[in-house]
């Protein structure tokens, strides 16, 4: 009988177990029900009074190792903008052999009713839905019933998950705020696991214990580690604009398999892998290895690479071919059975296109890797050791001359060399199959770039009359074509920026270079403002931002704790020059700006000038850094307020005596 214990954390503490520590289900109090604020924060609209959760790996009713996940929690909703957490969703795994199941759903609502006695409302099981997301992923959803201002929601449930390699994380953070929430574990000593903790918050109970003989099959047996984490009084983690993945920063704590011994045969088997493991395994593996071989889509790229002399020719060409020949089907993945039938189906996930991508460039004679990658919102990978599950994404590394390339041909829009911003994500791993794998920076090389020009007249109706020409590079073409294709035509996406412009009527338009993904892309409209009814007044207030003008600061937080993620360096440019009747001068206008951020790390810069009646207004936003360390936020934020006062001047016009 096995009695070691895994070694999960620096501080541990051993003794006889106690009893799991899940509080009673269905208890309230009358002063939980009659609480109208939270007083820790009485900004928010709902609070956790409690949540509980336990994991325990034992020997399920099939007789198959298994994990026994339950989940507790119990939510004081305070005004109705909290109702959404009386709505629950439950993912489950479904692919092949492993399904986790789900049961033990129970689920109140407690209430004061309008005669102000306390009422309970039961969720009745036929409430209960299961719904099919993809080929991998199930979901168990349930509405609480009865919600109301001042309602205690609560409910639980038990999750069997096969194996056990997908140990249940814990956050202790969401986006409300908790009195407690502690997360147990018992983890026989057959597994061993290592336990990490993120965010910035302070453990208030962490504790280990020894269970035992706690485990015991077909006469293995061994004791178990009793784990506690808890924490109490959390504050609510508000995500903002432009950051990752909230659970880089949310605290919480996540368990990754090291090793484990094969109760039955006692046979020791390491799943803490070194990168030349993991490189030897993708290497001669059919879902990945082989699917990128280099003369594997030969057949293919042949006629697509005919006349083509240089090599970037030839990558292009290779990469506008797979980008027209396979349709994303919208599945994330980073391994591919068959990239072939991709091509002959024309459609394919994530990992089918851009591992057919990496074969296709390298049957045409240009060296090309694949890099595996963690998507924004799927989060950071650790670094620390490799962890093939942390990545989601595949790309592809084509390298030319002394210059490298990095291809997602998932988006037909994408010019050759630019990522999407989901694939903006700290490090990508090369799987170079001769010499070791490496990381790489996931960047993106071009910024986003714009120029807005206005160049109108007042004329006597008291409408402004004139040409608007606008020029979108780098990323913000990207993202202004995607905008562009997602209507049926032109006309109908112009009809439809006419109506969001309000007093802007479009008279006629042109574009230049739609479909030329690697060139800026410009918009040219006729237009007509609906600035002032008439020009019987001897003085006219105008506001020269007449599009696009910032009224609220995006960051409001008092402190960040994560980084500002722009994801890319960034240039707006906007520049009116207006001539006003002849009868008309300027008689005020706003002071000119300069306003920089340390480290030169961006700008905000105005300019005003005026000869007789024609003036000309002109601003840059410009940010020169992807990523603000948080403490680099009140200089974002400072900026940003400075910019929206600027951009609420106004220019005065006076009749000339």
């Amino acid at each position: 009988m096995r009695k070691f214990l895994p070694n999960l954390l620096a501080i541990m503490l051993f003794a006889c177990v106690s009893q799991a520590q899940d509080f009673q289900f269905g208890k309230f109090t009358l002063d939980e029900l009659q609480q109208k604020t939270y007083k820790n924060d009485t900004s928010a609209h709902a609070y956790v009074i409690d949540e509980f959760g336990s994991t325990k790996i034992d020997v399920s009713a099939s007789d198959h190792i298994s994990m026994t996940y339950k989940y507790h929690v119990k939510i004081k909703i305070l005004d109705s903008k909290a109702f959404n957490k009386g709505t629950v969703e439950i993912p489950l795994y479904d692919n092949d052999n492993t399904t986790d199941e789900i049961d033990d759903i129970k689920a109140v609502t407690n209430y004061i009713d309008d005669n102000g006695g306390a009422q309970t409302a039961e969720l009745s099981p036929s409430k209960i839905y299961r719904v099919t997301e993809n080929k991998y992923w199930k979901q168990v959803k349930f509405a609480l019933p009865n919600l109301r201002n001042g309602c205690i929601i609560e409910y639980s449930y038990t999750k069997t998950i096969p194996g056990f390699y997908r140990f249940p994380s814990w956050e202790f953070q969401s986006d409300i705020p908790k009195i407690h929430s502690q997360y147990e574990v018992h983890i026989p000593a057959y597994w061993n696991y290592s336990a990490s903790i993120r965010g910035i918050l302070k453990l208030t109970t962490n504790t280990a214990e020894v269970e035992r003989e706690c485990f015991s099959s077909h006469g293995a047996k061994c004791d178990c580690s009793y784990l506690r984490y808890g924490i109490n009084d959390i504050p609510a983690f508000i995500e903002e604009d432009y950051m990752t993945a909230s659970k880089n920063f949310i605290s919480a704590v996540y368990f990754d398999l090291q090793e484990w011994i094969n109760p039955y045969t006692n046979v020791k088997q390491r799943e803490t892998k070194e990168w030349k493991d993991i490189d030897y395994n993708l290497k001669h593996s059919d879902y990945f290895g082989s699917q990128i071989k280099k003369n594997l889509l030969t057949p293919y790229i042949a006629p697509v690479i005919a006349g083509k002399t240089t090599e970037m020719e030839k990558a292009e060409a290779v990469y506008s071919y797979i980008k027209k020949n396979i349709k994303w089907n919208e599945i994330y993945a980073k391994y591919s059975d068959n990239v072939r039938k991709a091509l002959d189906t024309h459609t394919g996930d994530v990992a089918d296109i851009n591992l057919a991508l990496v074969a296709a460039l390298n049957s045409a004679g240009i060296k090309t890797e694949a890099v595996l990658l963690s998507t924004r919102s799927n989060g950071l990978v650790n670094r620390l050791y490799p962890v093939e599950r942390e990545f989601n994404y595949v790309i592809a590394k084509a390298n030319i001359g002394n210059d490298y390339y990095l291809l997602d041909a998932t988006d037909p829009l994408l010019p050759f060399g630019m990522l999407p911003l989901k694939c903006i994500n700290d490090q990508g791993r090369v799987m170079s199959f001769d010499k070791p794998s490496y990381w790489i920076d996931l960047v993106n090389r071009q910024k986003k770039v714009s120029t807005n020009s206005l160049s109108v007249t007042l004329e006597p109706n008291g409408k402004l009359k004139g040409t608007m020409v606008v020029y979108s590079m780098g990323y913000e073409g990207y993202q202004k074509r995607k905008a562009i294709k997602k209507f049926n035509t032109v006309d109908e996406y112009v009809e439809n920026l006419d109506e969001k412009l309000g007093k802007v009527k479009i008279l006629k338009y042109s574009f230049d270079n739609l479909d030329s993904l690697e060139k800026p892309l410009g918009e040219t409209y006729e237009v007509e403002i609906d600035a002032y009814d008439n020009l019987n007044h001897d003085r006219l207030s105008f506001n020269p931002i007449l599009f696009d003008r910032i009224v609220n600061n995006p960051f409001k937080l008092q402190e960040r704790n994560y980084p500002v993620d722009w994801g890319m360096p960034s240039i707006e440019r906007y520049t009116i020059t207006m001539r006003l009747p002849d009868n008309y001068t300027v008689e005020s206008a706003p002071e000119s700006a300069s306003i920089g951020l340390p480290n030169n790390g961006g700008k905000f810069l105005t300019q005003f000038s005026n000869t007789d009646n024609v003036f000309t207004y002109s601003n840059i936003i410009q940010f020169d850094k992807s990523v603000y360390e948080p403490e680099e936020y009140p200089y974002v934020k400072e900026l940003f307020n400075k910019i929206i006062a600027s951009e609420k001047a106004k220019i005065v016009f006076k009749k000339k005596s």
